[in-house]
C-alpha cells in the first residue's frame, strides 16, 4: 500500500485536487473575468480579477482574514441551505448597467462596495445586512435587515432607508421562506425591476405556525441558547406569502414608507384593496421581464400544477402565460429566461424529460430533444440568436457545453474531454470558462475562445496543480460500472476496490454507500467521486465500498425518478440488493459480511435496509436520519409522497418505526442535536421504539452541530469512530 490514507486526512476540507477559482462572472463589458480563489489548503475566499485582453491576474478585495470574524445565527442558517463550507467572501454581486465596473460583497456581517478603480470600502449602516442586491444600475442595494427591507442610495450620505415596517415576530419582508430555500432552491426574497426604480418583494406571515424549538445543550455557559423555528411539516399549515411591489423614491426624499401595490396572487379577481396571502400553494420563483411587467411562477401545492403569470401591479391585473401540469410531480429549475424580443425560453419535462423551448406570441419552438435532460442554461445570447446550456446528451454520467440557435437545429458540443465540465459564458458569447474534473484528473480550470460557435480553443490554463494526482495521492479511483434493475432499467454504480496488497483475500466485506432519495446523483466521472475519502480509506483498510444510482435518483428522466411516488423505501431498496448480488455473484463482495452507510436520506435508507432486508445488510451507520416523514416539511415530501391525509397508508409503509422489531444487525446512530433540518426527533422516536422492542444499537450525538457536521474536531472523530465500527462487526 502506497501512501496510506490518515484519518485526519479524511476528515479535512477542501478535498485535495478540488480547490481553485470558481463563482465565475464576466463583467458586463466583457472586459474580465471575475472569480473566487483561496490559498491552497484553505477555505477563506477572496475576490479576483483576470483581464481578457492583457492577460493580467489581480486580487480585488483585500478585506478580511485567515480567520473570519464569528458568522451571525442568520447567516450561519443560510450556509446550511447553500451546504456552503467555504469561508471569507463567498459571493458577489455586480450592477450589469452601472457605468464603471460596480461589486458588492458581504464579509463579516458589513456590506462592501468596489466603484471603478477605487478598492473595496465598508458601507456605513449596513451592519447585519442579509442577502443584499444592487440595483443594476449600480446607484442602490437593498437588504434586509431585522426581517425588513432597506435601500441604501450609494452616492449619498444619508443612511439605509427602511422601506417596510413590520415588528411583529413571525412576519418577514425579502427574505424567501424556509422551505423555499430548503427545498425549492430559491434563496431571494426580493427582485429589482430592469429600471432599478421598483423592488418586487416577497412578505412572509408563519406566526399561525407552532413553533419548533431547538436547545443549545453543548453550551458550557449559560442555560443554553434556545432556538425558535416556524417549521411547516408535512399535511400541516404552510407560511402566508404576499407578493408586493415598491416604487422607489426619487434621492434625496423623506424617510416616509413607500407605498406597497399587492400582487393578486390567488388569481382571482376582487374588488378587495389588498389580496389575500397565497392560500394553497408555492411563490414558486419571480423574475421581471425585459419591458418591465412583473412575472411569477405559481405551483399549486400537490406540485402537479405550475402557472407563469405576468401581473402589473399598479392595475392589479394579471394574465396567466402558460399553465402546464405533470404527473407525478413538477420539477422546479431555473431555465426561463424573458428576452427582450418579447419571447420566453422555457425549461420543461412536459415529455419525461428537461429540454428547452421558445414560446412566441402563442407558438412553441422545441429547440432540444430526446432521452436526455438539460440540467442548465450558461448563456441566452439574444444579438446572436443563440442558447448555451449544460445536459446529459452524451451520458448521464458527464455534463457538457452545447450550444443550439434560438431559431432551432443542430446542437453543437463545444465541450470535449470526457468528465464533468462547470462552464460561465461571456455575455458576447466569445468566451467559456471551463471548471473540469474527471475520474482520473483533479480540477483544472481554463479560458476558452469560441471559434466558428462550434469548437473552444484555450487561451490559459487558469488553474492547475500537477502535484495532484490519484497516484502521488495514493488513491485508485472507483471502477464506473452499469448493469439491470429488476425491471430491466439500466442502473449506474462505482466501485471502490480495495488495495492491492491489502492483508484480505477476496471475497472483500462490502460496504454500501447509499443515498438513494430524489434530486441527488453521486455516480459521476468527476474527480469529487475519487476523492471521497471516507470510501478510499475503507478500501484502503481492506474493504470493498460501492454507490447505486438506484432507480429514483436524479439526472434520468421523470418516469425514473417517479417510482418513488407515494411510496418510500422499496425500489430503493430493490436495487441497492439488486448491486449487492451484482458484486457476490463476480466473487468480489463476501455476501454473509455485507454493510452499509448514510447521511439525511441516506441515513433513511441505511435503517431500510438492517430492517427490511436483514438477511442481507449485517451493519449500518445511519447519520441524520428521517424516521417518519410526517416529522419533514411540507414540500419535499407531499412532491413525493402527498400528504399525510391523503395517502395514510403510504406514510405509514415508508416509516422505519414499525420495523424496528425486524433489526437483527449491528446499528449505529449518529445525529446533531441543533439539526434544523432533519431534527433529532427523528432518532428521539426510534430510540424509544428500539427500547420497547429491547434491541440493541449503538448513538452518537454532536450537541452543537446541525444536518452537516462542520467542527474538524467532530469530522476527524465521527470517521475514527465510523471506521471502527465496520471494523469491529464485518
Amino acid at each position: 500500500m502506497t501512501n496510506p490514507l490518515t484519518i485526519q486526512e479524511v476528515a479535512k476540507y477542501p478535498r485535495p485536487g478540488t480547490e481553485g477559482p470558481r463563482r465565475f462572472e464576466f463583467t458586463p463589458d466583457n472586459t474580465s473575468l471575475l472569480y473566487l480563489d483561496s490559498p491552497p489548503g484553505s477555505l477563506v475566499q477572496q475576490l479576483w480579477a483576470y483581464d481578457l485582453a492583457s492577460g493580467q491576474r489581480s486580487q480585488l478585495s483585500e478585506i478580511g482574514g485567515p480567520h473570519p470574524a464569528p458568522l451571525s445565527r442568520e447567516e450561519e442558517l443560510r450556509r446550511e441551505r447553500t451546504r456552503t463550507r467555504e469561508l471569507g467572501i463567498t459571493d458577489f454581486q455586480v450592477a450589469p448597467q452601472a457605468e464603471a465596473l460596480t461589486i458588492l460583497v458581504s464579509l463579516g456581517g458589513w456590506l462592501y462596495l468596489k466603484q471603478g478603480e477605487n478598492h473595496f470600502r465598508k458601507l456605513d449602516g449596513t451592519e447585519g445586512a442579509l442577502n443584499a442586491r444592487l440595483s443594476p444600475d449600480g446607484q442602490r442595494v437593498a437588504f434586509v435587515r431585522q426581517n425588513n427591507l432597506y435601500v441604501l442610495e450609494l452616492s449619498g450620505e444619508a443612511g439605509p432607508q427602511a422601506l417596510t415596517a413590520d415588528t411583529e415576530a413571525g412576519i418577514t419582508n425579502g427574505l424567501a421562506e424556509y422551505i423555499a430555500q430548503e427545498e425549492m432552491h430559491r434563496l431571494e426574497g426580493f427582485w429589482w425591476s430592469p429600471d432599478s426604480r421598483r423592488i418586487a418583494f416577497e412578505r412572509v406571515d408563519n406566526r399561525h405556525i407552532p413553533v419548533y424549538t431547538i436547545l443549545h445543550q453543548g453550551q458550557s455557559a449559560g442555560t443554553g441558547e434556545i432556538e425558535e423555528h416556524r417549521y411547516p411539516f408535512t399535511g400541516e399549515a404552510n407560511d402566508k406569502v404576499e407578493l408586493g411591489v415598491i416604487y422607489l423614491p426619487e434621492p434625496g426624499a423623506d424617510n416616509a414608507l413607500p407605498a406597497t401595490y399587492w400582487v393578486n396572487l390567488n388569481l382571482r379577481r376582487s374588488g378587495a384593496e389588498r389580496p389575500a396571502p397565497l392560500e394553497d400553494g408555492y411563490l414558486a420563483r419571480v423574475a421581471w421581464q425585459p419591458e418591465g411587467h412583473l412575472i411569477a411562477q405559481l405551483e399549486s401545492r400537490n406540485q402537479q400544477n405550475l402557472k407563469l403569470v405576468t401581473y402589473d401591479p399598479e392595475e392589479g391585473s394579471f394574465q396567466v402565460m402558460l399553465e402546464e401540469q405533470n404527473q407525478p410531480w413538477i420539477n422546479l429549475h431555473d431555465l426561463t429566461y424573458h428576452l427582450k424580443s418579447g419571447e420566453t425560453l422555457l425549461g420543461s419535462e412536459r415529455t419525461g424529460f428537461r429540454h428547452l423551448y421558445l414560446l412566441n406570441n402563442g407558438e412553441t419552438r422545441t429547440l432540444t430533444s430526446g432521452d436526455w435532460l438539460v440540467t442548465g442554461v450558461n448563456r441566452v445570447d439574444e444579438q446572436n440568436r443563440a442558447v448555451y446550456f449544460t445536459a446529459t446528451k452524451d451520458t448521464p454520467l458527464e455534463r457538457h457545453l452545447y450550444r443550439v440557435s434560438l431559431d432551432g437545429g443542430e446542437i453543437v458540443r463545444l465541450t470535449g474531454e470526457a468528465g464533468w465540465h462547470i462552464t460561465e459564458v461571456s455575455p458576447d458569447g466569445n468566451w467559456v470558462v471551463d471548471r473540469f474534473s474527471s475520474l482520473e484528473n483533479p480540477v483544472t480550470v481554463t479560458l476558452n475562445r469560441v471559434t466558428n460557435v462550434r469548437t473552444l480553443e484555450k487561451v490559459v490554463t487558469l488553474y492547475e496543480d500537477s502535484s495532484v494526482s490519484p497516484a502521488a495521492l495514493g488513491l485508485k479511483p472507483p471502477e464506473l460500472v452499469n448493469f439491470p434493475a429488476e425491471d430491466g432499467t439500466l442502473l449506474y454504480g462505482a466501485i471502490y476496490h480495495p488495495d492491492n496488497d491489502a492483508a484480505v483475500a477476496k471475497p472483500f466485506p462490502l460496504i454500501v454507500s447509499v443515498y438513494g432519495g430524489p434530486g441527488a446523483q453521486r455516480v459521476q466521472n468527476a474527480w469529487d467521486l475519487t476523492v471521497d475519502m471516507r470510501a478510499q480509506y475503507l478500501a484502503q483498510q481492506g474493504f470493498i465500498v460501492f454507490k447505486v444510482d438506484n432507480r429514483g435518483s436524479a439526472a434520468r428522466g421523470l418516469a425514473f425518478e417517479g417510482v418513488l411516488y407515494k411510496r418510500f423505501g422499496e425500489v430503493e431498496l430493490q436495487d441497492q440488493i439488486t448491486g449487492v448480488k451484482y458484486l457476490t455473484d463476480q466473487g468480489l463482495a463476501d455476501p454473509a459480511r455485507v454493510g452499509i452507510f448514510g447521511w439525511s436520506y441516506g441515513g433513511y435508507m441505511t435503517l431500510i435496509a438492517l430492517l427490511k432486508a436483514p438477511e442481507i445488510f449485517k451493519v449500518g451507520v445511519a447519520g441524520a436520519p428521517v424516521t417518519f416523514f410526517e416529522a419533514y416539511d411540507t414540500h419535499y415530501t407531499e412532491r413525493y409522497l402527498s400528504t399525510p391525509q391523503s395517502n395514510p397508508e403510504g406514510y405509514r409503509l415508508t416509516s422505519v418505526l414499525p420495523l424496528v422489531e425486524n433489526l437483527e444487525g449491528k446499528l449505529f446512530l449518529v445525529h446533531g442535536l441543533v439539526d434544523e433540518n432533519v431534527h433529532f426527533r427523528n432518532s428521539a422516536a426510534l430510540i424509544e421504539r428500539l427500547a420497547e422492542e429491547n434491541k440493541r444499537f449503538d448513538l452518537l450525538v454532536f450537541p452543537e452541530e446541525r444536518h452537516m457536521p462542520r467542527k474538524p474536531a467532530n469530522l476527524i472523530y465521527l470517521e475514527q469512530r465510523v471506521t471502527d465500527y465496520f471494523k469491529e462487526n464485518l
